[in-house]
Protein backbone atom coordinates (compact mmCIF):
# COMPACT_ATOMS: atom_id res chain seq x y z
CA UNK A 1 0.00 0.00 0.00
CA UNK A 2 2.94 2.33 0.26
CA UNK A 3 3.11 5.17 -2.27
CA UNK A 4 5.78 7.74 -3.03
CA UNK A 5 5.76 10.48 -0.46
CA UNK A 6 6.74 13.37 -2.74
CA UNK A 7 8.57 16.50 -1.68
CA UNK A 8 5.56 18.82 -1.71
CA UNK A 9 3.58 16.44 0.52
CA UNK A 10 6.51 16.24 2.90
CA UNK A 11 6.86 20.00 3.03
CA UNK A 12 3.15 20.56 3.71
CA UNK A 13 3.16 18.05 6.54
CA UNK A 14 6.47 19.16 8.04
CA UNK A 15 5.60 22.87 7.91
CA UNK A 16 2.21 22.21 9.44
CA UNK A 17 3.69 20.11 12.25
CA UNK A 18 6.39 22.70 13.04
CA UNK A 19 3.89 25.55 12.68
CA UNK A 20 1.53 24.08 15.27
CA UNK A 21 4.38 23.62 17.75
CA UNK A 22 5.56 27.22 17.24
CA UNK A 23 1.99 28.49 17.51
CA UNK A 24 1.64 26.67 20.82
CA UNK A 25 4.92 28.12 22.02
CA UNK A 26 3.55 31.62 21.29
CA UNK A 27 1.24 31.28 24.31
CA UNK A 28 4.01 30.38 26.73
CA UNK A 29 4.02 33.78 28.43
CA UNK A 30 0.27 33.62 29.00
CA UNK A 31 0.67 30.19 30.58
CA UNK A 32 3.33 31.06 33.13
CA UNK A 33 0.86 30.83 36.01
CA UNK A 34 -1.05 27.74 37.08
CA UNK A 35 -4.46 29.31 36.38
CA UNK A 36 -3.21 30.57 33.02
CA UNK A 37 -2.00 27.07 32.15
CA UNK A 38 -5.20 25.33 33.29
CA UNK A 39 -8.06 27.73 32.47
CA UNK A 40 -6.48 30.73 30.65
CA UNK A 41 -7.63 32.94 33.54
CA UNK A 42 -11.21 32.71 32.22
CA UNK A 43 -10.63 35.11 29.32
CA UNK A 44 -11.40 33.07 26.18
CA UNK A 45 -14.36 33.82 23.86
CA UNK A 46 -17.21 31.31 23.74
CA UNK A 47 -16.97 30.71 19.97
CA UNK A 48 -13.32 29.65 20.25
CA UNK A 49 -14.06 27.39 23.23
CA UNK A 50 -17.00 25.90 21.32
CA UNK A 51 -14.79 25.05 18.34
CA UNK A 52 -12.22 23.60 20.74
CA UNK A 53 -14.90 21.35 22.28
CA UNK A 54 -15.85 20.37 18.73
CA UNK A 55 -12.21 19.55 18.03
CA UNK A 56 -12.16 17.20 21.01
CA UNK A 57 -15.23 15.43 19.61
CA UNK A 58 -13.95 15.34 16.03
CA UNK A 59 -10.69 13.55 16.69
CA UNK A 60 -9.05 11.19 14.24
CA UNK A 61 -11.46 8.60 15.65
CA UNK A 62 -14.19 10.48 13.80
CA UNK A 63 -11.97 11.34 10.83
CA UNK A 64 -10.95 7.74 10.15
CA UNK A 65 -13.19 5.45 12.19
CA UNK A 66 -16.54 6.99 11.14
CA UNK A 67 -15.82 6.45 7.44
CA UNK A 68 -14.67 2.95 8.35
CA UNK A 69 -17.89 2.24 10.21
CA UNK A 70 -20.05 3.48 7.32
CA UNK A 71 -17.96 1.51 4.84
CA UNK A 72 -18.24 -1.71 6.85
CA UNK A 73 -21.84 -1.37 8.00
CA UNK A 74 -24.22 1.61 7.86
CA UNK A 75 -25.01 4.94 9.55
CA UNK A 76 -26.14 3.51 12.89
CA UNK A 77 -23.51 5.53 14.78
CA UNK A 78 -25.15 8.76 13.53
CA UNK A 79 -27.83 8.10 16.14
CA UNK A 80 -25.06 8.80 18.68
CA UNK A 81 -24.81 12.35 17.29
CA UNK A 82 -28.57 12.84 17.58
CA UNK A 83 -28.40 12.26 21.35
CA UNK A 84 -26.07 15.25 21.78
CA UNK A 85 -28.79 17.93 22.22
CA UNK A 86 -30.24 16.10 25.23
CA UNK A 87 -26.81 16.11 26.88
CA UNK A 88 -26.30 19.77 25.96
CA UNK A 89 -29.59 20.69 27.66
CA UNK A 90 -28.52 18.84 30.81
CA UNK A 91 -25.15 20.63 30.71
CA UNK A 92 -26.77 24.03 30.30
CA UNK A 93 -29.36 23.58 33.04
CA UNK A 94 -27.40 21.62 35.65
CA UNK A 95 -23.73 20.90 35.08
CA UNK A 96 -22.35 24.27 33.93
CA UNK A 97 -24.00 26.27 36.77
CA UNK A 98 -22.80 23.62 39.23
CA UNK A 99 -19.19 23.81 38.08
CA UNK A 100 -19.09 27.57 37.73
CA UNK A 101 -20.44 28.17 41.25
CA UNK A 102 -19.38 25.23 43.44
CA UNK A 103 -16.03 23.97 42.15
CA UNK A 104 -12.84 25.56 40.84
CA UNK A 105 -11.13 23.54 38.10
CA UNK A 106 -11.34 19.81 38.81
CA UNK A 107 -14.70 18.29 37.85
CA UNK A 108 -14.28 15.72 40.60
CA UNK A 109 -14.09 18.26 43.39
CA UNK A 110 -17.89 18.08 43.46
CA UNK A 111 -17.74 14.34 44.13
CA UNK A 112 -15.55 15.02 47.15
CA UNK A 113 -17.99 17.63 48.44
CA UNK A 114 -20.85 15.18 48.04
CA UNK A 115 -19.39 11.79 48.96
CA UNK A 116 -15.87 12.30 50.32
CA UNK A 117 -12.27 12.13 49.11
CA UNK A 118 -12.59 8.53 47.82
CA UNK A 119 -15.13 9.69 45.20
CA UNK A 120 -12.79 12.37 43.89
CA UNK A 121 -9.98 9.84 43.56
CA UNK A 122 -12.31 7.38 41.78
CA UNK A 123 -13.48 10.08 39.36
CA UNK A 124 -9.97 11.30 38.55
CA UNK A 125 -8.53 7.83 38.02
CA UNK A 126 -11.47 6.84 35.81
CA UNK A 127 -10.93 9.91 33.66
CA UNK A 128 -7.18 9.33 33.47
CA UNK A 129 -7.58 5.73 32.33
CA UNK A 130 -10.13 6.76 29.73
CA UNK A 131 -7.84 9.52 28.50
CA UNK A 132 -4.94 7.11 28.10
CA UNK A 133 -7.13 4.82 26.03
CA UNK A 134 -8.30 7.73 23.87
CA UNK A 135 -4.80 9.13 23.31
CA UNK A 136 -3.50 5.70 22.37
CA UNK A 137 -6.35 5.06 19.93
CA UNK A 138 -5.92 8.44 18.23
CA UNK A 139 -2.15 8.01 17.85
CA UNK A 140 -2.69 4.58 16.33
CA UNK A 141 -5.24 5.86 13.82
CA UNK A 142 -3.03 8.69 12.60
CA UNK A 143 -0.16 6.24 12.24
CA UNK A 144 -2.25 4.17 9.81
CA UNK A 145 -2.19 6.94 7.23
CA UNK A 146 1.44 7.95 7.54
CA UNK A 147 2.61 4.33 7.53
CA UNK A 148 0.91 3.73 4.19
CA UNK A 149 2.20 7.02 2.81
CA UNK A 150 5.79 6.99 4.01
CA UNK A 151 6.64 3.42 4.87
CA UNK A 152 7.74 4.57 8.31
CA UNK A 153 6.94 2.13 11.08
CA UNK A 154 3.83 2.61 13.21
CA UNK A 155 6.07 3.02 16.24
CA UNK A 156 8.11 5.85 14.67
CA UNK A 157 4.99 7.79 13.68
CA UNK A 158 3.31 7.34 17.05
CA UNK A 159 6.41 8.48 18.93
CA UNK A 160 7.00 11.58 16.75
CA UNK A 161 3.34 12.63 16.90
CA UNK A 162 3.08 12.05 20.64
CA UNK A 163 6.27 14.03 21.28
CA UNK A 164 5.17 16.96 19.10
CA UNK A 165 1.75 17.35 20.71
CA UNK A 166 3.24 16.99 24.19
CA UNK A 167 5.78 19.72 23.41
CA UNK A 168 3.33 22.44 22.37
CA UNK A 169 0.91 21.51 25.17
CA UNK A 170 3.73 21.85 27.71
CA UNK A 171 4.68 25.22 26.28
CA UNK A 172 1.30 26.86 25.77
CA UNK A 173 -1.15 25.31 28.24
CA UNK A 174 -4.92 25.43 27.70
CA UNK A 175 -4.79 28.63 25.64
CA UNK A 176 -2.52 26.97 23.10
CA UNK A 177 -4.86 23.97 23.13
CA UNK A 178 -7.97 26.05 22.40
CA UNK A 179 -6.52 28.26 19.65
CA UNK A 180 -4.72 25.42 17.88
CA UNK A 181 -8.00 23.49 18.02
CA UNK A 182 -9.75 26.37 16.25
CA UNK A 183 -7.26 26.25 13.36
CA UNK A 184 -7.26 22.46 13.25
CA UNK A 185 -11.06 22.15 13.13
CA UNK A 186 -11.12 24.44 10.07
CA UNK A 187 -8.40 22.41 8.33
CA UNK A 188 -10.13 19.15 9.22
CA UNK A 189 -13.48 20.33 7.82
CA UNK A 190 -11.84 21.53 4.60
CA UNK A 191 -10.14 18.16 4.16
CA UNK A 192 -13.44 16.31 4.49
CA UNK A 193 -15.21 18.56 1.97
CA UNK A 194 -12.40 18.16 -0.57
CA UNK A 195 -12.51 14.37 -0.18
CA UNK A 196 -16.26 14.26 -0.87
CA UNK A 197 -15.91 16.42 -3.98
CA UNK A 198 -13.25 14.09 -5.37
CA UNK A 199 -15.29 10.97 -4.57
CA UNK A 200 -18.44 12.36 -6.21
CA UNK A 201 -16.52 13.37 -9.31
CA UNK A 202 -15.00 9.88 -9.49
CA UNK A 203 -18.35 8.12 -10.06
CA UNK A 204 -18.62 7.17 -13.77
CA UNK A 205 -22.37 7.84 -13.94
CA UNK A 206 -22.35 10.90 -11.71
CA UNK A 207 -23.24 11.47 -8.04
CA UNK A 208 -26.59 9.71 -8.45
CA UNK A 209 -24.77 6.41 -8.92
CA UNK A 210 -23.30 6.74 -5.43
CA UNK A 211 -26.73 7.01 -3.83
CA UNK A 212 -28.07 4.16 -5.94
CA UNK A 213 -25.29 1.79 -4.81
CA UNK A 214 -25.63 2.95 -1.19
CA UNK A 215 -29.39 2.31 -1.30
CA UNK A 216 -28.99 -1.17 -2.79
CA UNK A 217 -26.67 -2.20 0.06
CA UNK A 218 -28.55 -0.34 2.86
CA UNK A 219 -25.48 1.80 3.51
CA UNK A 220 -27.54 4.84 4.50
CA UNK A 221 -29.62 2.91 7.02
CA UNK A 222 -29.60 3.74 10.72
CA UNK A 223 -29.70 0.02 11.45
CA UNK A 224 -32.47 -2.00 13.01
CA UNK A 225 -34.95 -0.24 15.31
CA UNK A 226 -36.05 -3.53 16.82
CA UNK A 227 -35.58 -3.31 20.58
CA UNK A 228 -32.68 -5.71 20.90
CA UNK A 229 -29.73 -5.05 23.23
CA UNK A 230 -27.74 -8.06 22.08
CA UNK A 231 -27.10 -6.95 18.50
CA UNK A 232 -25.82 -3.45 17.53
CA UNK A 233 -29.28 -2.01 16.93
CA UNK A 234 -30.13 1.69 16.85
CA UNK A 235 -31.51 1.39 20.39
CA UNK A 236 -28.13 0.23 21.65
CA UNK A 237 -26.57 3.33 20.08
CA UNK A 238 -29.28 5.55 21.61
CA UNK A 239 -28.64 4.22 25.12
CA UNK A 240 -24.89 4.39 24.67
CA UNK A 241 -25.12 7.90 23.24
CA UNK A 242 -27.24 9.26 26.09
CA UNK A 243 -24.91 7.91 28.78
CA UNK A 244 -21.68 8.73 26.94
CA UNK A 245 -22.70 12.27 26.01
CA UNK A 246 -23.92 12.95 29.54
CA UNK A 247 -20.50 11.80 30.67
CA UNK A 248 -18.81 14.03 28.09
CA UNK A 249 -20.69 17.24 28.84
CA UNK A 250 -21.35 16.52 32.49
CA UNK A 251 -18.33 14.84 34.08
CA UNK A 252 -15.49 14.76 31.54
CA UNK A 253 -12.63 17.04 32.59
CA UNK A 254 -11.96 17.91 28.91
CA UNK A 255 -15.25 19.79 28.80
CA UNK A 256 -15.58 20.91 32.42
CA UNK A 257 -12.18 22.60 32.28
CA UNK A 258 -13.23 24.48 29.14
CA UNK A 259 -16.34 25.77 30.91
CA UNK A 260 -13.96 27.58 33.28
CA UNK A 261 -12.00 29.23 30.43
CA UNK A 262 -14.97 31.41 29.46
CA UNK A 263 -16.08 34.61 31.15
CA UNK A 264 -19.52 33.54 32.40
CA UNK A 265 -22.10 30.76 32.69
CA UNK A 266 -23.89 32.11 29.61
CA UNK A 267 -20.72 32.00 27.49
CA UNK A 268 -19.89 28.50 28.71
CA UNK A 269 -23.39 27.35 27.73
CA UNK A 270 -23.05 29.00 24.34
CA UNK A 271 -19.79 27.13 23.70
CA UNK A 272 -21.53 23.81 24.38
CA UNK A 273 -24.29 24.57 21.88
CA UNK A 274 -21.79 25.70 19.24
CA UNK A 275 -20.05 22.34 19.51
CA UNK A 276 -23.31 20.37 19.61
CA UNK A 277 -24.96 21.97 16.60
CA UNK A 278 -21.75 21.78 14.55
CA UNK A 279 -20.93 18.17 15.38
CA UNK A 280 -24.19 16.72 14.04
CA UNK A 281 -23.62 17.74 10.39
CA UNK A 282 -19.86 17.14 10.62
CA UNK A 283 -20.35 13.56 11.84
CA UNK A 284 -22.77 13.04 8.94
CA UNK A 285 -20.07 14.37 6.62
CA UNK A 286 -17.55 11.76 7.74
CA UNK A 287 -20.09 8.95 7.59
CA UNK A 288 -20.92 10.04 4.05
CA UNK A 289 -17.23 9.70 3.16
CA UNK A 290 -17.41 6.03 4.21
CA UNK A 291 -20.56 5.47 2.15
CA UNK A 292 -18.97 7.22 -0.84
CA UNK A 293 -15.84 5.09 -0.52
CA UNK A 294 -17.98 1.94 -0.59
CA UNK A 295 -19.69 3.10 -3.77
CA UNK A 296 -16.41 4.28 -5.32
CA UNK A 297 -14.66 0.96 -4.85
CA UNK A 298 -17.79 -0.93 -5.93
CA UNK A 299 -17.46 0.64 -9.40
CA UNK A 300 -13.64 0.57 -9.33
CA UNK A 301 -12.97 -2.86 -7.77
CA UNK A 302 -9.60 -3.15 -9.47
CA UNK A 303 -8.27 -0.24 -7.45
CA UNK A 304 -8.63 -2.11 -4.17
CA UNK A 305 -5.80 -4.51 -3.30
CA UNK A 306 -6.62 -8.03 -2.03
CA UNK A 307 -5.32 -7.12 1.42
CA UNK A 308 -8.19 -4.66 1.84
CA UNK A 309 -10.87 -6.55 -0.05
CA UNK A 310 -12.35 -8.17 3.03
CA UNK A 311 -14.63 -7.64 5.98
CA UNK A 312 -13.98 -5.10 8.74
CA UNK A 313 -11.20 -3.37 6.82
CA UNK A 314 -13.02 -0.04 6.71
CA UNK A 315 -10.62 1.77 9.05
CA UNK A 316 -7.88 1.37 6.44
CA UNK A 317 -9.97 2.24 3.36
CA UNK A 318 -9.90 6.02 3.75
CA UNK A 319 -6.12 6.14 4.34
CA UNK A 320 -5.64 3.94 1.28
CA UNK A 321 -7.82 6.25 -0.83
CA UNK A 322 -5.88 9.28 0.33
CA UNK A 323 -2.47 7.89 -0.52
CA UNK A 324 -3.44 6.36 -3.87
CA UNK A 325 -6.11 8.59 -5.42
CA UNK A 326 -5.45 12.15 -4.29
CA UNK A 327 -3.08 14.36 -6.30
CA UNK A 328 0.24 15.53 -4.93
CA UNK A 329 -0.12 18.55 -2.65
CA UNK A 330 -3.78 17.89 -1.97
CA UNK A 331 -2.71 14.63 -0.42
CA UNK A 332 -0.43 16.56 1.92
CA UNK A 333 -3.32 18.84 2.90
CA UNK A 334 -5.56 15.89 3.81
CA UNK A 335 -2.74 14.31 5.79
CA UNK A 336 -2.34 17.62 7.63
CA UNK A 337 -6.10 17.53 8.35
CA UNK A 338 -5.76 14.08 9.89
CA UNK A 339 -2.86 15.36 11.95
CA UNK A 340 -5.08 18.25 13.00
CA UNK A 341 -7.79 15.84 14.12
CA UNK A 342 -5.30 13.86 16.19
CA UNK A 343 -3.63 16.86 17.78
CA UNK A 344 -6.86 18.67 18.68
CA UNK A 345 -7.95 15.80 20.89
CA UNK A 346 -4.63 14.68 22.35
CA UNK A 347 -3.57 18.16 23.48
CA UNK A 348 -6.79 18.61 25.44
CA UNK A 349 -6.45 15.25 27.17
CA UNK A 350 -2.84 15.96 28.13
CA UNK A 351 -3.68 19.36 29.59
CA UNK A 352 -6.58 17.94 31.59
CA UNK A 353 -4.84 14.89 33.06
CA UNK A 354 -1.90 17.05 34.11
CA UNK A 355 -4.36 19.46 35.75
CA UNK A 356 -5.99 16.62 37.69
CA UNK A 357 -2.59 15.22 38.64
CA UNK A 358 -1.77 18.58 40.23
CA UNK A 359 -5.09 19.40 41.90
CA UNK A 360 -6.49 16.02 42.86
CA UNK A 361 -3.25 14.33 43.93
CA UNK A 362 -0.06 16.44 44.16
CA UNK A 363 -1.46 19.52 45.95
CA UNK A 364 -3.97 17.52 47.94
CA UNK A 365 -1.79 14.73 49.27
CA UNK A 366 1.88 15.54 48.66
CA UNK A 367 2.46 19.31 48.81
CA UNK A 368 -0.51 21.26 50.11
CA UNK A 369 1.50 24.46 50.44
CA UNK A 370 2.93 24.46 46.90
CA UNK A 371 3.25 28.02 45.56
CA UNK A 372 2.43 29.00 41.98
CA UNK A 373 6.04 28.57 40.80
CA UNK A 374 6.04 24.96 41.97
CA UNK A 375 2.56 24.35 40.54
CA UNK A 376 3.42 25.50 37.02
CA UNK A 377 6.60 23.42 37.11
CA UNK A 378 4.65 20.32 38.16
CA UNK A 379 1.97 20.95 35.53
CA UNK A 380 4.64 20.78 32.84
CA UNK A 381 6.25 17.72 34.40
CA UNK A 382 2.89 15.94 34.54
CA UNK A 383 2.13 16.88 30.92
CA UNK A 384 5.39 15.27 29.79
CA UNK A 385 4.74 12.20 31.93
CA UNK A 386 1.23 11.68 30.53
CA UNK A 387 2.48 12.33 27.02
CA UNK A 388 4.95 9.49 27.42
CA UNK A 389 2.29 7.16 28.88
CA UNK A 390 -0.16 8.04 26.10
CA UNK A 391 2.47 7.32 23.47
CA UNK A 392 3.20 3.94 25.06
CA UNK A 393 -0.53 3.19 25.02
CA UNK A 394 -0.65 4.05 21.31
CA UNK A 395 2.18 1.62 20.65
CA UNK A 396 0.18 -1.09 22.44
CA UNK A 397 -2.94 -0.52 20.30
CA UNK A 398 -1.57 -1.44 16.90
CA UNK A 399 -3.37 -4.80 16.94
CA UNK A 400 -7.00 -3.61 17.06
CA UNK A 401 -9.37 -4.46 14.20
CA UNK A 402 -12.11 -1.85 14.35
CA UNK A 403 -11.08 1.42 15.93
CA UNK A 404 -14.51 2.86 16.63
CA UNK A 405 -15.84 -0.23 18.42
CA UNK A 406 -12.62 -0.54 20.43
CA UNK A 407 -12.69 3.15 21.36
CA UNK A 408 -16.34 2.97 22.45
CA UNK A 409 -15.70 -0.15 24.53
CA UNK A 410 -12.70 1.41 26.30
CA UNK A 411 -14.68 4.58 27.02
CA UNK A 412 -17.47 2.51 28.53
CA UNK A 413 -15.09 0.50 30.68
CA UNK A 414 -13.13 3.50 31.99
CA UNK A 415 -16.03 5.85 32.65
CA UNK A 416 -19.07 3.61 32.77
CA UNK A 417 -20.01 4.28 36.38
CA UNK A 418 -18.72 7.83 36.67
CA UNK A 419 -21.74 9.64 35.24
CA UNK A 420 -23.93 7.44 37.44
CA UNK A 421 -22.14 8.68 40.56
CA UNK A 422 -22.64 12.31 39.51
CA UNK A 423 -26.32 11.71 38.75
CA UNK A 424 -26.73 9.95 42.09
CA UNK A 425 -25.23 12.91 43.92
CA UNK A 426 -27.14 15.58 42.03
CA UNK A 427 -30.54 13.87 41.85
CA UNK A 428 -30.84 12.18 45.26
CA UNK A 429 -29.52 14.46 47.99
CA UNK A 430 -30.41 11.98 50.73
CA UNK A 431 -28.02 9.25 49.49
CA UNK A 432 -25.29 8.69 52.09
CA UNK A 433 -21.57 8.16 51.54
CA UNK A 434 -21.50 4.46 52.42
CA UNK A 435 -24.39 3.83 50.05
CA UNK A 436 -22.48 5.53 47.23
CA UNK A 437 -19.40 3.41 48.04
CA UNK A 438 -21.42 0.17 47.77
CA UNK A 439 -23.03 1.43 44.55
CA UNK A 440 -19.64 2.20 42.96
CA UNK A 441 -18.18 -1.19 43.95
CA UNK A 442 -21.23 -2.93 42.49
CA UNK A 443 -20.99 -0.81 39.34
CA UNK A 444 -17.32 -1.65 38.84
CA UNK A 445 -18.15 -5.34 39.31
CA UNK A 446 -20.90 -5.10 36.67
CA UNK A 447 -18.49 -3.41 34.25
CA UNK A 448 -15.89 -6.15 34.81
CA UNK A 449 -18.58 -8.79 34.24
CA UNK A 450 -20.00 -7.20 31.09
CA UNK A 451 -16.48 -6.69 29.70
CA UNK A 452 -14.94 -10.11 30.31
CA UNK A 453 -17.88 -12.53 30.62
CA UNK A 454 -18.07 -13.14 26.88
CA UNK A 455 -17.57 -16.26 24.77
CA UNK A 456 -17.21 -18.36 27.91
CA UNK A 457 -16.90 -22.16 27.90
CA UNK A 458 -20.21 -23.98 27.61
CA UNK A 459 -20.42 -24.89 31.30
CA UNK A 460 -20.17 -21.19 32.19
CA UNK A 461 -22.77 -19.93 29.70
CA UNK A 462 -25.11 -18.96 32.52
CA UNK A 463 -22.61 -16.27 33.57
CA UNK A 464 -22.15 -14.80 30.11
CA UNK A 465 -23.09 -11.21 29.27
CA UNK A 466 -25.13 -11.40 26.07
CA UNK A 467 -25.69 -7.65 25.68
CA UNK A 468 -23.69 -5.82 23.03
CA UNK A 469 -20.31 -4.44 24.12
CA UNK A 470 -21.53 -0.87 23.53
CA UNK A 471 -23.80 -1.43 26.54
CA UNK A 472 -20.90 -1.76 29.01
CA UNK A 473 -21.08 1.88 30.14
CA UNK A 474 -24.88 1.77 30.24
CA UNK A 475 -24.79 -1.33 32.44
CA UNK A 476 -22.32 0.31 34.83
CA UNK A 477 -24.34 3.52 35.08
CA UNK A 478 -27.73 1.89 35.60
CA UNK A 479 -26.29 -0.54 38.15
CA UNK A 480 -24.83 2.32 40.18
CA UNK A 481 -28.05 4.32 40.13
CA UNK A 482 -30.27 1.35 41.01
CA UNK A 483 -28.06 0.13 43.85
CA UNK A 484 -27.46 3.61 45.31
CA UNK A 485 -31.13 4.61 45.13
CA UNK A 486 -32.28 1.19 46.37
CA UNK A 487 -30.04 1.29 49.42
CA UNK A 488 -31.22 4.80 50.27
CA UNK A 489 -34.86 3.71 50.06
CA UNK A 490 -34.16 0.65 52.20
CA UNK A 491 -32.46 2.76 54.87
CA UNK A 492 -35.27 5.31 54.73
CA UNK A 493 -37.98 2.65 55.15
CA UNK A 494 -36.18 1.02 58.10
CA UNK A 495 -35.82 4.41 59.78
CA UNK A 496 -39.55 5.05 59.44
CA UNK A 497 -40.39 1.58 60.86
CA UNK A 498 -38.28 2.26 63.93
Amino acid sequence: MQTDFLLIDKLILIFYFIGVILFGAYFRKKSNTSTGFMIADGRLPSWAVGLSILGTFVSSITFLAYPGQAYNFNWDVFVFSLTLPAAAIAATLYFIPLYRTRVKVSAYEYLEQRFGAWARIYGSISFMLGSLARIGMILFLVSLVLHNLTGWSYATIIIITGAGVTLYTVLGGIEAVVWTDVIQVIILFAGAVITIIILLSGMPEGPGQLFSIAGQHSKLSFGSWKFDLIRPTAWVVVLYGIIENLRNFGVDQNYVQRYQTTRSIIEASRSVWIATLAYIPISALFLFIGTALFAYYSVHPGLLPPSLDGSLMGDKIYPYFIVTQLPVGLRGLIIAAIFAAAMSSIDSSLNCVSTLSLLDFYKKYFNRGADDRVCIKMLRVFTILWGVLGTITGLAMTQVQTALETGWQLAGIAGGGLVGLFLLGISFHWVRRWQAVVAVITSVASIVWSTFARELPEQWNWMECAWHSRMIGVIGTITLLVVGFGLSLLTFSKKNES
